[in-house]
This record gives structure tokens, C-alpha cells and sequence, in this order.
């Protein structure tokens, strides 16, 4: 507990003013040779497995047949290829999505891909997929990890000019999921994600109209994967869309939805004005706190109509440990995150799930299941 806050500190006073002085990529490619320097040595992942992990028993839960050890994952868009798997099980998190990975290598959109609102607790995004490409993330980059570490890959189309219809967007998709299923690392894996949500690549948003959805679904049944699947929805969708879109995924057995993407809208009332004025000329879309309402209202609605049919994964602005149990009160099983790591320090997982078990033992709940979706009920 003491090294957690003293963790917290440190990060927020003297190690994050001097990282946000440089370029956001810069830092997160530092970060990630940190990581997966980490990662080898036996020494460090002891250390942080002792300091971060508490591995409380009413944290751990079982969904489309995995043991979750908590409801924390790292969401796809930070590890994108794939290089942090022996390391981040160790510092809290129950679970990651790699990724968004594709079939093509993309090097991604022009810079700055990143940038970084602090006083909005946002980011600016506009990758657009970067990623090393389905066979070489799986060849060459992906590590081994440690099997209570629940593992999975989202997949999305290629960002290139040769990939804007839905049609070619459909193939490019299943011929990654068809690369993935003969691969050595298939069996391994926990989850797969089908991401038709990102709104930083070319034709983006056409595999999110139902009947491209379900081609794409159709595809991916047909080569008989026998993984749990999830998919991302967009943010800003009409509740009637997304409701539609909810039920192919159902039609066709997936096993949870992940509410949600990005925020596409810059409305002043949701970032500090000035902050957004820095930014106005730049493409890209919003993480962090602006999209905190957003999600929470998406999750609930999604909960009320159909969370006795299908899982929801909560994401969207979570900075600590109510955020995270309001998203599972409204009726996420599991919540993911990056920005809020970004802002609050590598120690904000070991503070969630440690205010989790606090919250959920305040509210009478044994276990983390009990308190999925009671606010929804409710209300």
C-alpha cells in the first residue's frame, strides 16, 4: 500500500512533468522498451507482481468460460504490437486486448499522432491503426505470459487506399482472423476483438452499418473459430443504431460488446476551451474524461435492453476506482483503460482493484458479479 502511493507521487510530481515535456509518442515508445526490458528479467516481474497484484478473491470472476482475476484490462490502442505481454499481468492488469491489429502493416496517419490535453484529461488521437501487421505482431513481436494473464487480440481493417469499401474492409478483416486460427498462438489466446469502431481510417464507419456488420460476422462464422468473440462499438452512435447493431451480435453468438471508441466531437462544454482551441486545425478524436458520460449512458441503455444476452466491456474515461464501479454498476463485467494510466501513473490498476474490493465489501457484494448492472436495475 505504502509503495503504491508513494508510486503515485512520485509519478505525479516528478516523473510525468518531465515526460510531458516530450513528444507523446516519443514517451510511449520509451514506455514500451521500459516494458519489455521488464518483462525478461524474473527479478522485476517478482518485484511488481509483490507491489501491484493483490489478487483478491472477490475480484475474479468467469465469463465465456475464462477466469478474469479482476475486471481491469488494458484497452486495444496502447500496446499495439503486442511487445508487452510478459509484463503487464504484472503490474495489475487482469487482462489486454493487443492491437488493433492488421492484415497489411500501416505505418500510420501523419504526425502528430498524439496529443496531449492535460487540463481535459484527454488525448487527441489519430493513429489510424498504426501497427507492424497481423504476421509479424504474431511471428516476431508477441511474447509469452503468464497464464492467469488473460490475453487478447482486436482485429480491424487495414488502413490503406487499396482497403476503403466495406467489401474490401470485410476481406482484409477475415483473412487476418483466417491467418489467426492456424497460427501456434491461437490456442492460447483468450478473446478475440473485431474493432469497427476506430474513426481514424479510411472509410471509417462503414462496417458499422448492420448489413456490413453482419457480411463481416458471417465471415468470420464461417471459418468455425472457437474463441469467445467481442466488438467495439462506436461512441457517438444513435441509441436506435446501436440497438440494431447489439442484436446481429447476438443473431450470430458473440459473446460481449465493448462500449466504446472514441469521442468524435469537440464541444467546448466537454474540454477546457482553450486546450481545444490548441487543437482545432488537427484530425483526430478524443480519449479520457470527455468521454466518461458518453460510455456510461451507452453501457446502461446496452445493459437494460440486453445484458442478459451479452457481456459489456465498459471503456471510456476511467481515472480511478469510481469510475471504474460506476461503468460495472451500470452493467460492465469488465472495464478497460489507457488514458487514465497515462495521467495517473502505472500504480491507478493496483488503486482500482484495491477500491473495487473496498467498494464492493461497503456494498455487501462477495463478488465483483453481484454489483454488475444494479444501478440499471434500478432505475
Amino acid at each position: 500500500m505504502t509503495i503504491i502511493y508513494t508510486t503515485k507521487f512520485l509519478y505525479k510530481y516528478f516523473l510525468k512533468p518531465i515526460l510531458f515535456i516530450f513528444d507523446p509518442e516519443t514517451v510511449h515508445n520509451l514506455v514500451i522498451n521500459l516494458g519489455q526490458q521488464l518483462g525478461k528479467s524474473k527479478f522485476s516481474k517478482k518485484l511488481l507482481n509483490r507491489t501491484y497484484n493483490s489478487n483478491h478473491p472477490t475480484l475474479s470472476q468467469e465469463l465465456f468460460g475464462i477466469t478474469f482475476k479482476n475486471p481491469v484490462g488494458l484497452a486495444a490502442g496502447f500496446d499495439y504490437n503486442g511487445e508487452l505481454t510478459q509484463i503487464l499481468g504484472s503490474v495489475g492488469f487482469g487482462f489486454q486486448s493487443i492491437g488493433t491489429v492488421t492484415f497489411s502493416d500501416y505505418e500510420g496517419n501523419k504526425a502528430p499522432r498524439l496529443v496531449r490535453l492535460p487540463k481535459s484529461k484527454s488525448i487527441l488521437v489519430n493513429k489510424g491503426f498504426k501497427n507492424d501487421g497481423i504476421k509479424k505482431v504474431l511471428n516476431k513481436n508477441i511474447q509469452n505470459w503468464e497464464e492467469a494473464y488473460q490475453v487478447g487480440i482486436s482485429i480491424g481493417a487495414t488502413n490503406s487506399p487499396d482497403c476503403t469499401t466495406p467489401q474490401s474492409q470485410i476481406e482484409d478483416i477475415v483473412n487476418s482472423f483466417r491467418f489467426l486460427k492456424i497460427h501456434r498462438l491461437y490456442n492460447k489466446l483468450a478473446y478475440l476483438e473485431l474493432n469497427i469502431s476506430c474513426p481514424n481510417v479510411l472509410g471509417s464507419g462503414s462496417l458499422a452499418d448492420p448489413n456490413h456488420l453482419k457480411q463481416v460476422l458471417e465471415g468470420i462464422k464461417k471459418l468455425e473459430i472457437r474463441k469467445p468473440l467481442l466488438v467495439k462499438l462506436q461512441l457517438e452512435i444513435p441509441w436506435k443504431k446501436a440497438r440494431e447493431l447489439i442484436q446481429i451480435m447476438i443473431d450470430y453468438k458473440v459473446d460481449g460488446v465493448i462500449i466504446a471508441n472514441l469521442l468524435k466531437r469537440r464541444n467546448a462544454t466537454l474540454f477546457e476551451p482553450k486546450e481545444l482551441d490548441t487543437v482545432r486545425f488537427l484530425k483526430g478524436n478524443f480519449s479520457g474524461a470527455p468521454t466518461k458520460d458518453f460510455s456510461n449512458e451507452l453501457i446502461e441503455k446496452a445493459y437494460k435492453e440486453f445484458g442478459h444476452k451479452i457481456k459489456i466491456i465498459g471503456l471510456g474515461g476511467i481515472f480511478n476506482a469510481q469510475d471504474a464501479y460506476e461503468k460495472i454498476k451500470r452493467g460492465a463485467s469488465l472495464v478497460q483503460l489507457i488514458t487514465g494510466m497515462i495521467y495517473e501513473g502505472p500504480q491507478l490498476i493496483a488503486e482500482i482493484n484495491m477500491g473495487l474490493e473496498k467498494r464492493l465489501k461497503e456494498d455487501g457484494y462477495k463478488n465483483i458479479k453481484e454489483a454488475v448492472g444494479v444501478k440499471s436495475i434500478r432505475s
